[in-house]
């Protein structure tokens, strides 16, 4: 039987093991407890049981959550697909955010998001050279809250790496409890 989604997600699961699309060139603590060792990471399409993988994260991307119809305006155009052949580097980044900011009202965490730690804006300048797609993972029961899905060129790493010092930098990530930085390549 065909599991189906509402209009406008797309759940994915990112199973860990010995066999996948993209090789795990290192898996690195940023906060918190690490994730296990694999060589290998498969992305597959719905929430699925993978009963062979070391580790599995599940979440949904869909409709947009913290962006207002001016900043969608402007991030449409330049946000590139993923998939694009020369994007042969990649990043999982999940993440969990502590109880604190899930008691913020919501126009409370829009302001330290946008307003103040200026997420969306700074990340402007390095599209379309880097991809992203947002998993929301809080309302699976996962670990994490987020599963962030990154895609870049080679010779784009170093901006990769200038965005995530930057976003890091910010007021948004001392509500940060659990970080992983998953390296890849295809």
């Amino acid at each position: 039987m065909t599991q189906q989604y509402r209009s406008g997600m797309s759940p994915a699961t990112f199973c860990a093991g010995g066999a996948g699309a993209w090789r795990i060139d290192s898996i690195t603590p940023i906060i918190g407890e690490t994730l296990g060792s694999a060589p290998r990471l498969d992305v597959r399409a719905g929430i699925v049981a993978v009963p062979e993988a070391a580790w599995t994260l599940c979440g949904s991307s869909g409709h947009v959550r913290y962006v207002e119809r001016s900043e969608k305006t402007v991030l449409d155009p330049v946000s590139p697909p993923l998939g694009r052949p020369e994007a042969t580097c990649g990043a999982l980044i999940p993440i969990r955010k502590s109880d604190a900011w899930w008691a913020l009202p919501q126009d409370e965490r829009r302001a330290i998001f946008e307003a103040r730690s200026r997420h969306i804006a700074d990340c402007l300048p390095y599209l379309p050279r880097v991809a992203r797609r947002l998993y929301h993972a809080r309302e699976l029961g996962e670990g994490f809250d987020f599963l962030t899905w990154f895609e870049f060129a080679p010779e784009h790493a170093g901006a990769f790496d200038e965005l995530l010092a930057l976003l890091r930098s910010r007021e948004e990530w001392q509500y940060v409890e659990r970080e992983v930085e998953l390296r890849l390549s295809r």
